[in-house]
């Protein structure tokens, strides 16, 4: 294979995958368009302006649909590759890659066939490409983009804005700064007038992209001539133009073979008295071996750029996969891992933000800190211990008999119907902890992207953990009533024991009779219940959190998901499938990721194959003695190799350990050689792939023995 080859070879390889992946370059990609990053020849003309009849030139058969108004209706990516004198020759179509067409008649009608797939029987136009792969002795290595012929009005069958629509595909192609734009444009028309010179304008204004062609010198009037166009006095380009005379309407008719229409075409240039001294850059085998030649140099120029944007790539799209995960397993033990991996994920966060790794867990305390003290603070116990509310409680205590010392009925009941009202701020603070813990679970969720893959399971999950933190909130309430219920059931003996004695030592008794129904004996009352009512709320504040958090918080922390393990080791493989119910769009996503990874990861080694290939090569020619021939094969360089006092073999390790031996301009291009060592040279380079431009002679190249002083 040769450098030529191997470059356009590798591009050709490129952009097939892209297509078959749905890149075909435009502004409209989910994905960055590698498609867009490589060099192309975008072949533009108007209708009739003989751009097929150039295309079957090149190619030497005649294969491309005919017809009146807009034939090609999809772009056509034509890759060409040139093969041994005597090898028949075949196409391949990359949507029909185990098929060899001989007879190219069947080209044609494939091409035809394949695009109203796409497009319909109509005359509607597509931006998906068709890649065609010719094998042929009759060519050279190069690849076109035929696009659709400009047009300015609408036939019968395409809507009004078709000419608008074909503008904006070929400007999606020749706007990339990639693509080297070739413009026909007929002779017989004054190229002021030609559709594709003025769009190259537009795009390429300073004519660096741009290749003219024209085209029907032979159909020119009598008397005029196109050699200010072709000598570039009319309309310049850095590029030079190229004349091309095609078969005639009669030739075509009389099926003329397109390689006697080449003899034809070198014998009129030859034979011209206005293009004569052009002869030799005039054509269709000069156009191709010139753009041929050009687009290989633009390739070797993009390879950098290409390698970076592709490794970019690469890091996004290792990246995405890493957080779309990987693909759910079939098999019913992996299914069950997956799901238990999921919800120990979840599991992992919810904890997290209950022990303050992620934030949310500190609104539990706050509960605890700030609402409840406040609905404590709040209840009506000035109310119940009121003089008014205090005489009727002690008074009705004893019925229709008085007590005889101490109102003890009195106090019990001032004491029971004031913890009652603690019922109510207990169940609130395990009401308010139950709603903290279920947004918890809801913001974990949300934060598993794992789980966001499976949307059944994500309810699932979510459900059975709110069921399990209703079951927590049930015992909780429970619990904190039995607190409240404990403190009124038993009074503390020994509050009572400490109160001041209504009577004082050496008092009169009958006087503290007298005053058993006064306003300070109900007032005392009052106070003593208040605070032994208090000292019962001080124990409550602490006591309450502890039963919330040891059956709520801590339950919810340990054994969350319990129940739904137990449920879940007993389900059956179909039912795990559904659990694992993933949404579509990300497999879909998945799946595109990974072809388009795959894609980059082949593109990237392929590149740098044959760009290691390059350096090494063109170091091993600026330090070897190679001896001035253009059929050097990689057999022959690695005799020359030992000739010369070198190693024969490329392989990167052994040349690295000879480093000692080769001249000191040497080393240091070694160090920049990438040691891949599983790299090999092609086995057919020729010298004019390994120096482009001439083959050198035994005194362009210094002999390994003698190095350069100094």
């Amino acid at each position: 294979m040769t450098t030529m080859e191997s470059l356009i070879g590798l591009v050709n390889r490129i952009q097939m995958a892209c297509t078959a992946l749905g890149d075909y370059g435009g502004e409209d990609q989910t994905f960055s368009s590698l498609w867009d990053s490589l060099p192309s020849v975008a072949v533009v003309g108007g209708q009739s302006s003989g751009k097929s009849s150039v295309l079957e030139s090149i190619v030497g058969r005649d294969f491309l649909p005919r017809g009146s108004g807009i034939v090609t209706r999809r772009p056509l990516v034509l890759q060409l590759h040139k093969m041994d004198e005597g090898q028949q020759e075949y196409a391949e179509f990359a949507h029909l890659p185990d098929r060899q067409f001989t007879d190219f008649s069947l080209v044609r009608k494939e091409i035809q066939d394949e695009t109203d797939r796409v497009t319909g029987k109509t005359k509607q136009i597509s931006p998906v490409p068709i890649h065609l792969s010719i094998y042929s002795p009759h060519v050279v290595n190069l690849t076109l983009i035929d696009l659709p012929g400009l047009t300015k009005v609408a036939i019968e069958g395409q809507p009004e804005s078709i000419a608008q629509d074909i503008e904006a595909m070929v400007r999606s192609f020749v706007d990339k700064p990639n693509c080297i734009i070739l413009a026909i444009s007929p002779a017989n028309q004054d190229i002021a007038t030609s559709d594709a010179i003025k769009l190259s304008r537009e795009v390429d204004p300073m004519g660096e992209r741009t290749f003219g062609v024209l085209t029907k010198l032979d159909l020119m009037d009598k008397g005029t001539n196109a050699l200010d166009v072709l000598e570039g006095k009319s309309y310049r380009l850095q590029h030079p133009w190229v004349g091309i005379v095609n078969r005639s309407q009669a030739d075509i008719n009389r099926n003329v073979d397109m390689i006697l229409a080449r003899q034809k075409e070198r014998e009129y240039f030859a034979t011209s008295p206005d293009y004569g001294h052009l002869a030799s850059k005039m054509g269709s085998e000069y156009l191709a071996k010139l753009l041929s030649k050009h687009l290989e140099s633009v390739i070797r120029a993009r390879i950098p750029s290409i390698t970076s944007l592709i490794n970019k790539s690469i890091e996004e799209l290792e990246s995405e996969l890493d957080h779309l995960g990987r693909p759910v397993a079939i098999d019913a033990g992996a299914q069950l891992y997956t799901i238990l991996e999921l919800c120990r994920a979840f599991d992992r966060i919810f904890k997290q933000h209950l022990d303050g790794g992620r934030p949310g867990g500190d609104r539990i305390y706050g509960v605890f800190d700030n609402q409840l003290p406040a609905a404590l603070r709040k209840l009506p116990l000035d109310r119940h211990l009121s003089m008014q509310n205090v005489r009727k409680v002690v008074s009705e205590a004893d019925g229709y008999q008085p007590h005889l010392i101490a109102p003890e009925q009195g106090y019990r009941r001032l004491i029971e119907g004031a913890l009652n009202y603690f019922r109510g701020p207990s169940e609130a603070t395990v009401d308010a902890v139950h709603f903290v813990l279920k947004d918890l679970v809801r913001k974990s969720m949300e934060e598993c992207q794992e789980m966001k893959r499976f949307p059944t399971l994500q309810s699932t999950i979510a459900g059975a953990a709110n069921e399990a933190l209703e079951r927590f909130r049930d015992d909780s309430k429970k619990t904190v009533v039995r607190l409240v219920d404990m403190e009124a059931s038993y009074l503390t003996v020994e509050f009572f024991r400490r109160l001041p004695q209504e009577v004082e030592k050496g008092g009169n008794p009958a006087a503290a009779t007298t005053d058993r129904y006064s306003e300070g004996h109900f007032r005392r009352i009052g106070s003593n219940v208040s605070s032994y009512v208090n000292m019962v709320l001080e124990t409550l504040k602490n006591s309450v959190p502890k039963a919330v958090v040891y059956c709520q918080v801590k339950e919810a922390k340990h054994s969350l998901l319990n129940h739904f393990y137990t449920l879940i080791g007993k389900k059956e493989g179909r039912q795990l499938s559904d659990l694992l119910d993933e949404d579509p769009s990300l497999m879909e996503r998945r799946l595109q990721c990974a072809k388009r990874l795959e894609l980059y990861k082949k593109s990237r080694d392929e590149i740098d194959s044959v760009s290691w290939v390059f350096v090494y090569l063109n170091m091993l020619c600026k330090y070897s003695k190679f001896p001035a021939r253009s059929d050097l094969t990689a057999s022959g360089m690695r005799s020359d190799l030992t000739r010369s006092g070198m190693k024969s073999n490329l392989n990167a390790s052994e040349k690295r350990s000879d480093l000692e031996q080769v001249p000191p301009g040497m080393k240091s291009d070694l160090d920049q050689v990438p040691p891949r060592d599983e790299v090999r040279p092609r086995s057919s380079l020729t010298w004019d792939e390994i120096r482009p431009g001439a083959s050198p002679t035994r005194d362009d190249v210094r002999p390994r023995s003698s190095p350069t002083k100094g």
